[in-house]
């Protein structure tokens, strides 16, 4: 698959600038096994890159222009790297706009570069093909001008580009973009951004993302209110316990026994935070004894609190998850993202992942009238350079 796309970008780039690529480079989407709605919590999370990706075509042009072709969208823009960076109407150039304003702001030197670039990762589907983009590009860059930026700093810097876009994500998805590895997740603490590789051997099982192929209006007003919940919840542990920081440090009991202080709403989603903070040390611990069957039982109870305590599920998400609860043969299910639509990643026993498709498909279907989108995915490396 990634096959393809690669030699379609490398001809498109052949064909639009008489030249073949100097450097070609693959950065991934990706995945989070568990920790949803942690990262601006100072929990960990447990993402992974996958096997979808974007690939990039470069070459410099000794000039200070740079011209990108985004070859799906069959769409083009060209950028004066002497001028001041603004945005743009036509969202998708301003990624890569905020990519180029963060290393001028940096100091970094370099010219303008002729770009193609392709994806086969699904757009709006959670699985962060913005991060895909800035940090591809961010890496192509890098390599082409020999700027010698560090791994973990091209995915600081890719967070930095989405925030000037105006979308205030936490690290995660950059950070998995560039340092994942191939059959590994990586748990993250989004605290110090200290990480540790952990075995995914997922050989018996298959992970399958159904996609609800639905987007509630609600996720950016109810994403800024879950953080003001939260915010609220530990302010209120920290007026009664001084020494705790936050709410890993906080346990389940200290929270319920503060519930008469604490409004229902900002109880039930400081609640979820302290569970889904110890569910990613459990699901790493069950990863390092090969239990899948226990990194399962975590993820379903990962949905059943981010759906009944953090209330950021929706019916169709819902749906998909309890159809995953009655099939002996899926291990595990949530949802993946931000909530209000999106996908489901869930844990298949092999053998049977055409007969849960075809069923879930014609069940989700009957339920709520929409066509349900489904996804293969394997654990693969993070933004690297292509070499034949």
């Amino acid at each position: 698959m990634n096959d393809i796309l690669i030699n379609k970008t490398i001809i498109s780039f052949q064909e639009n600038f008489n030249s073949k690529p100097e450097k070609i480079v693959l950065s991934p989407g990706r995945i989070n096994i568990i920790g949803e709605h942690i990262d601006y919590n100072d929990g960990y999370v447990l993402p992974a890159a996958i096997d979808k990706i974007i690939c990039f075509a470069f070459n410099k042009n000794n000039s200070n222009t740079s011209r990108i072709i985004a070859l799906d969208l069959d769409d083009e823009f060209e950028i004066d790297l002497t001028a001041e960076v603004q945005h743009d109407e036509k969202v998708w150039t301003n990624y890569i706009r905020g990519v180029i304003q963060q290393l001028k702001s940096s100091g970094f030197q370099f010219e303008g570069v002729n770009c193609v670039f392709s994806s086969n990762i699904p757009i709006g589907s959670g699985l962060s093909s913005s991060a895909a983009l800035e940090c591809g590009f961010l890496f192509g860059i890098n390599e082409l001008f020999s700027l010698n930026i560090k791994p973990i700093d091209i995915a600081l810097l890719g967070q930095k580009a989405e925030h000037w876009v105006g979308i205030h994500c936490g690290i995660m998805d950059q950070f998995s973009s560039v340092m994942g590895k191939k059959n590994q997740v990586v748990k993250i603490d989004c605290r110090t951004l200290e990480y540790t590789y952990h075995e995914a051997n997922f050989s018996d099982y298959s992970l399958i993302l159904f996609d609800s192929n639905v987007k509630h209006s609600l996720m950016t007003s109810a994403y800024n209110e879950r953080r003001e919940q939260c915010e609220e919840g530990i302010a209120i542990v920290q007026g009664n316990f001084p020494e705790i920081k936050s709410f890993r440090e906080c346990t389940e009991q200290i929270i319920i026994d503060l519930k008469d202080k604490m409004s229902h709403n900002v109880y039930r989603r400081s609640l979820f935070v302290v569970r889904e903070i110890n569910r990613v040390i459990q699901a790493c611990e069950a990863l390092d004894n090969g239990n899948i069957e226990l990194l399962g039982e975590l993820m379903f109870a990962t949905h059943e609190g981010l759906s009944k305590n953090y209330e950021v599920s929706c019916d169709e998400l819902d749906i998909l998850v309890d159809l995953a609860k009655k099939e002996e043969s899926v291990i595990g299910s949530r949802l993946m993202g931000g909530g209000f639509g999106g996908c489901t990643i869930n844990l298949v026993k092999k053998g049977y992942e055409e007969e849960v498709k075809n069923k879930f498909a014609k069940l989700y279907f009957e339920a709520v009238g929409i066509e349900l989108k489904i996804y293969d995915v394997k654990i693969g490396n993070g933004t690297s350079l292509y070499t034949k």
